[in-house]
């Protein structure tokens, strides 16, 4: 692939210390936590790192990793903030406005070249300021189905998120000011309402909003173009969130090798 298709990412390894960092001491936070001998961001950054279609990776970390072997294959190391649109504000700082970045959590365990070459192409077609992952439960479960996820049932399927998106630089303030307006009304279903719209909330209810629909909400919301990337790799959705999921991703980093 050519130089100039590529895209750069920028992958997410900070936050504090959760249960699953907890269960394995020196680790700082669990993108730190070794699954078969190997760290799960350096699991993440090698499969980047193998992608024809990926340039330049930031890895946004805490400063004390440094000198962490973990994070050697990353162009640069940049310092988390002590929330998501900090860690994301300094990820994506100087990179081109108008040109998408691959943002990845660090917690994919079994993710492959294969499956971040197959999401760049869709989010190039797709040519949206933020392209978000998802799975379809069929997919999923044909190759993961001991792996637990929440459900979204749509009109067009039923599908769980996963852990990549893409986002242009320029939408990052408004992406900013939805996840703060959304997290002061999560507690309050009136006000998550009015932010999603009542007939949004009840097509949702009866599985018959469809993907189209909540696109054009989130194009609303943000005031930019949204789309939803289906990846027909679960891989890209297999994440490691809870203690009891740190054994299943053994196992299955297991079965690959």
């Amino acid at each position: 692939m050519a130089a100039v298709n590529r895209i750069d990412a920028v992958v997410l390894a900070g936050g504090p210390a959760d249960a699953v960092a907890q269960s394995h001491p020196g680790a700082p936070n669990k993108a730190f936590v070794t699954i078969g001998g190997i760290t799960l961001v350096e699991r993440v950054l090698s499969a980047l790192r193998a992608a024809p279609s990926i340039g330049r990776i930031v890895a946004v970390a805490p400063p004390s990793v440094a000198a962490n072997p973990a994070v050697l294959k990353a162009d640069e190391l940049r310092p988390d903030g002590r929330r998501i649109t900090e860690s994301l504000r300094n990820g994506l700082s100087g990179f081109p406005a108008d040109e998408p970045v691959l943002v990845v959590a660090s917690d994919l365990p079994v993710l492959t070249n294969d499956a971040v070459d197959d999401f760049v192409g869709r989010v190039r077609e797709s040519n949206a300021d933020v392209a978000y992952g998802c799975v379809e439960k069929s997919v999923h479960l044909a190759r993961f189905p001991e792996i637990p996820h929440t459900w979204a049932r749509l009109r067009d399927g039923t599908f769980c998120g996963g852990g990549i998106v893409a986002i242009k630089p320029r939408a990052l303030p408004l992406l900013e000011r939805f996840i703060e307006r959304l997290g002061a009304a999560r507690k309050q279903p009136i006000r998550l309402a009015s932010l999603f719209g009542w007939d949004v909330l009840a097509r949702y209810a009866v599985g018959r909003l469809t993907i189209a629909q909540a696109e054009a909400r989130a194009e609303d919301i943000l005031g930019a173009p949204v789309r939803a990337i289906v990846s027909p790799y679960p891989e890209t959705a297999v994440n490691v969130d809870r203690v009891t999921d740190v054994a299943l991703a053994e196992a299955l980093v297991g079965t690959a090798s």
